[in-house]
């Protein structure tokens, strides 16, 4: 059914529901709720309880005298309905998911922004972005139990705020005894060079297309991040200083079989910090630092090397190719294991 202007909808993903005010771009709405405020929605998230048209059909009694006006009635909620739980929801699994709107476009493109309940707990919840020393709120609300609920789209111009978010939560459930779930609190660092990039966006559980998926809790447990505290890396560092001067160092054996050596060249594992760079400018970078591996491995013959490009759009791994069969044409290369490196990387070998 088409939504229009003035028809009364109720949310699928969410409590709630109101009357479309207007409309902005291809599927986005603004509905009015009971409480007087606007907000956006998309429209295969919305169900239709009455439509403008059969308001119009509907007979109005004639009116014999003044009488007061009437209040505004609410949209009558959807009786609730039987939630059906299942054995792995009674730990929460909670995820921030993002999916770029125009997948074929990925240097333009905006984004959407998604909050996945995988459990059998209802949640209030709260996802905020870390602005200086403070925090600013994105959007909050209640979530039914294993559903995912729209929360904003949003443009590139928005991605350096995202780099630090939080979500805070609390989760209960209604009308039956339930196990006792801390509150939490949860902050995340979102890499936003993966927007930019479409490898990253993986096909995923919760969505048909390829999403961005962040944890927040998984089996219950909240995501924290690896912090090393700078009294324990200098206690780190002194421990190997004491190891270094402890006595004379036995003879170093010859190795007989050199390991495979494995190369990461994701720029955001070679630089910490990208801003400024052109996409030619860093994938120099890379084809750089391919050349300082192979030639700090020239003189070992048979040693392979494992180089992690990516799938991407194959610009990285054409490239390394076509270095392999002009400079390097006396190496052997083929694909590395699908199973441990997927399609992602090039196997090089010393000869």
């Amino acid at each position: 059914m088409n939504i229009k202007i003035g028809d009364k909808v109720r949310f699928l993903n969410s409590v709630g529901g109101g009357i479309v005010l207007r409309f902005e771009g291809k599927d986005k709405v603004w509905v009015e709720g009971n409480d007087g405020f606007e907000v956006p929605a998309l429209t295969r998230e919305l169900v239709v309880v009455e439509s403008l048209d059969t308001q119009a059909r509907t007979p109005r009694p004639r009116i014999q005298a003044p009488v007061e006006t009437p209040k505004p009635q609410p949209v009558p909620e959807p009786e609730d309905i039987k939630v059906e739980e299942i054995p792995e929801g009674e730990r929460l699994s909670i995820y921030l998911a993002y999916l770029p709107l125009e997948p074929k476009a990925m240097q333009q493109t905006g984004y959407e922004a998604y909050f996945v309940n995988n459990s059998n707990y209802y949640l209030f919840f709260n996802y905020m972005n870390r602005q200086n020393n403070s925090w600013m709120s994105r959007y909050n609300g209640l979530i039914e139990p294993n559903t995912k609920i729209f929360m904003e789209e949003f443009g590139k111009e928005e991605l350096n705020n995202l780099e630090r978010v939080c979500v805070q939560l609390i989760a209960f459930k209604k009308d039956k005894p339930y196990a006792l779930k801390n509150a939490v609190s949860v902050e995340l660092r979102i890499d936003t060079v993966k927007f930019y990039k479409v490898h990253c966006f993986l096909e995923n559980d919760f969505f048909e297309e390829d999403a961005l998926i962040y944890p927040v809790v998984r089996a219950d447990l909240p995501e924290k991040e690896l912090l090393v505290s700078a009294t324990e890396l200098q206690e780190a560092m002194q421990q190997k200083v004491r190891i270094d001067h402890a006595g004379p160092k036995p003879a170093l054996k010859k190795k007989t079989a050199s390991p495979i050596v494995e190369v990461d060249l994701h720029i955001r594992q070679l630089l910490d910090n990208t801003n400024g760079l052109s996409n030619a400018e860093i994938l120099e970078y890379q084809i750089n630092k391919f050349h300082e591996i192979l030639a700090q491995y020239a003189n070992q013959k048979g040693q392979k090397i494992v180089f992690i490009h990516g799938k991407g759009d194959g610009v990285l791994r054409s490239s390394i190719e076509k270095e392999l069969k002009t400079r390097y044409k006396s190496y052997y290369y083929q694909d590395a294991s699908f199973r441990e490196y997927g399609f992602g990387a090039t196997m090089v070998t010393i000869k």
